[in-house]
């Protein structure tokens, strides 16, 4: 989940280091350093709390000036957030310095191993034993710092990314990879590494992407690559598709606003030229062939939080247009229940970032019991896109608010797209049924921007219930999964109990919890689905008649739900299957607005991370 930057060239490295982790901060927030050569030692300066402390700290004792640098920001796994365990962490003698994204499995023996030996460890994590190992390995391979990190990282077991500079070598950084993002960057008289293309985007948009287990060495003029044994290695670069304006916040207070207001044209960018001019949908980035499409009997979906809503949501469509039993399962758990999975299952991996540990070790899993994977992606050239058989990116660009808007939005259509490609290979539909539903799609954009209307509305609502101490969601057939994915941001964001249930469970226990005054949002079907809609309009009846304070999502022209509704928000007519696409948008607003009403930092929520890259 940390944040790691790295640069050498010709321009400062700390303001370059540190403008980097501004960019990366929404991948941890519990503390942040850096480190440059400086003559016979390393100087590093480190602070708990947010990047700003260490900002302030810089300005009363800046660092010199370096053509190299590296810097951290933390989200605390091994040890408390404070100064002495923050990174970047030293070897005995000050002259290496390292930082870490990820776990070191075995740090306990390898940290008892270095204390008998006669290091001293003033820290309580795991990092600090790499750096007193790349002390010893550095001395044993004669300084060659490449070399001491691939020593180093085959006694390592776990998942990390480290980055190190030493002394000796003040126009050298090192990195190297496992089972956690770092990407290159690639200048001119400049080189950069990073967990994030976002920490360099100001200056290059040129990546190479690292594999599984490879060093990195870079200078200014060269980049080189090798596995943990020293092989050179080939490499593949690509080139970002956004700028830094995307990067930024336009003029909102929060990136969250901001990526709210992007939701129509991110859903439109994820629809952009799938649709061949002969009316065949077309999906550049499936490498599975038909007749291994065909051979599907069985879909699962695999994803964690939002994502896993997302995969909640597609599971109704998925099976309405295909046909074919689509289970979806929080990542966490698929491996440990000792799945049935074979060369007939599709398995369908989302993952925001692409780095996801729990969806990558189901992914894993799932490939060695021979299934096909499938990735949704919203980042180019990422661990779960690279292992899979086919990967649809869903080209939402850059999300740095910590909770989920846009990519979920994307991620749902994204899922749809392939659902429709499926039941186009497999003959479940005509082509010119699957065309009617892609235009559908086509007109989400517009209908999302509609839904961006009610805006005001519901940020008047949402400070008038800022003092609730709990909101509960209700919703059917896919109002469910909106509903928990609403439940979740206010979770996030508020930190306030919210729970969501399916509507027709209400009387089987959590009818219990309704009392006078509780605010109950409910997602109402569409008017086309009957019997749904009737049952729910009942829920709603229920739940008022015991007091709750009832705020209903219904489309436009429902007067149905009139008389039952405290607070009555009005939806675009849409079709049912792509109602989330819309009612999902107040929820975000209103989570967003709650949060705020209450203090709270919306962009970087207590405790959370954007990139979940530890199990």
């Amino acid at each position: 989940m940390c944040g790691i930057v790295g640069y050498v060239g010709s321009s400062r490295a700390v303001d370059i280091v540190v403008e980097g982790l501004r960019r990366l901060e929404y991948r941890g927030y519990d503390s942040a350093g850096v480190a440059v050569p400086d003559g016979a030692r390393v100087r590093v300066s480190k602070r708990a709390g947010k990047l700003v402390n260490l900002e302030g700290a810089l300005a009363d004792d800046p660092l010199p000036a370096s053509s190299s640098a590296m810097g951290h920001t933390r989200w605390a796994t091994h040890g408390a957030p404070t100064d002495p365990n923050a990174h970047p962490h030293i070897d005995c003698h000050g002259r290496l310095a390292v930082v870490h994204n990820g776990i070191i499995e075995n740090f306990a023996t390898l940290r008892a191993e270095l204390e008998a030996a006669g290091h001293h460890l003033t820290s309580e994590t795991d990092t600090e034993a790499v750096a007193h190992l790349l002390e010893d390995a550095c001395e044993a391979s004669g300084g060659d710092l490449a070399e001491a990190m691939r020593q180093v990282c085959r006694r390592l077991e776990g998942a990390f990314t480290l980055v190190a500079v030493h002394a000796d070598a003040p126009d050298l950084v090192v990195g190297a990879r496992r089972n956690s993002p770092l990407v290159v960057g690639r200048g001119q008289g400049e080189n950069f590494l990073a967990s994030d293309v976002a920490a360099f985007i100001a200056y290059t948009r040129d990546a190479i992407e690292l594999g599984q287990d490879q060093v990195v060495a870079i200078t200014s003029a060269d980049v080189t690559v090798t596995d943990f044994y020293g092989q050179v290695v080939q490499t593949r670069e690509y080139h970002v598709d956004w700028d830094i304006s995307a990067a930024e916040k336009g003029g909102h207070d929060y990136f969250m606003l901001k990526e709210i207001a992007e939701q129509p044209k991110a859903v439109a960018d994820t629809l952009l030229g799938r649709l061949t001019p002969d009316g065949r949908l077309s999906l550049d980035e499936m490498r599975l062939s038909d007749d291994e499409l065909r051979e599907i009997d069985k879909i699962i979906i695999i994803a964690c939080g939002t994502a896993f809503y997302a995969g909640l949501t597609a599971k109704y469509a998925i099976e309405h247009w295909t046909r074919i039993p689509c289970e979806v399962e929080l990542s966490s758990e698929f491996r440990y229940r000792d799945p049935i999975v074979d060369r007939s299952t599709l398995v369908i991996a989302i993952s925001q970032s692409g780095e996801t540990m729990d969806t990558l070790m189901a992914l894993r899993h799932a490939r060695e019991q021979r299934a096909r994977v499938l990735a949704i992606c919203n980042t180019n050239g990422s661990t779960i896109p690279r292992e899979s058989d086919a990967v649809l990116y869903t080209h939402a660009g850059p999300e740095v608010g910590v909770a989920a808007t846009k990519t979920f939005l994307t991620q749902v259509v994204a899922c749809y797209l392939i659902g429709l490609y499926l039941a186009q290979v497999r003959e479940t539909k005509f082509g010119d049924e699957v065309a009617i539903e892609v235009d559908q799609l086509d007109r989400m954009p517009a209908a999302v921007e509609q839904a961006l209307e009610t805006m005001e509305q519901i940020r008047a609502l949402a400070r008038e219930l800022s003092d609730s101490k709990s909101v509960l969601f209700i919703g059917r057939h896919v109002g469910y999964p909106v509903a928990l994915e609403g439940a979740l941001k206010l979770k996030e964001l508020a930190y306030m109990h919210a729970e969501a249930f399916a509507a027709g469970e209400l009387k089987h226990g959590p009818i219990a919890l309704i009392e006078d005054g509780l605010p109950v949002v409910v997602v109402v079907p569409p008017r086309g689905r009957d019997a749904l809609h009737d049952k729910i309009v009942s829920n709603i009846q229920e739940i008022r008649a015991r007091g709750a304070r009832t705020i209903v999502l219904a489309e436009e022209g429902d007067d149905t739900v009139a008389p039952w509704s405290d607070t009555l928000i009005q939806l675009p007519k849409v079709p049912t299957l792509l109602q989330p696409l819309v009612a999902t948008v107040p929820l975000q607003i209103f989570a967003c607005e709650l949060a705020m009403a209450r203090g709270n930092d919306v962009d970087q929520p207590r405790n959370l991370a954007k990139s979940v890259t530890v199990e």
